[in-house]
């Protein structure tokens, strides 16, 4: 089976993500951090496919553009798409679009590092 280069992540923008809970002059939308966010998850999603056991990614850097605003209630939509790998780093393109249309782009890199083991011994 083929590995995807695309995959899509819906969350519904609740108040927890609105640009006034974190503390910025804002109405009740969608904040430029939890876009970011949830790009981030959606490209670490589509990156899973490309792991081998015991492995994960790590966010290293990200170029973001928050295009329009998108009230709370409203269902948002971030689709990565793979561009590249180089050895351990990963560069995806990601498009979010709300139930309006497009109101977010960016780029994404993410590193491929061994998961750590965290259980209690």
């Amino acid at each position: 089976m083929d590995k995807p280069t695309r995959h899509s992540l819906t969350w519904t923008v609740d108040d927890t993500m609105t640009a006034k809970r974190i503390g910025t002059a804002g109405a009740k939308i969608l904040s430029t951090p939890n876009m970011l966010a949830l790009m981030e998850a959606c490209a670490l999603e589509l990156a899973q496919a490309y792991l081998e056991d015991g492995m994960t990614t790590v966010g290293a850097e990200a170029h973001v553009r928050h295009l329009a605003p998108t009230p709370v209630g409203m269902q948002v939509t971030a689709t990565a798409t793979l561009r590249e790998i180089e050895r351990r780093k990963m560069w995806f393109d990601i498009e979010v679009h709300d139930e309006k249309g497009k109101c977010g782009e960016g780029s994404h890199l993410r590193i491929m590092v061994p998961q750590k083991d965290h259980s209690q011994s």
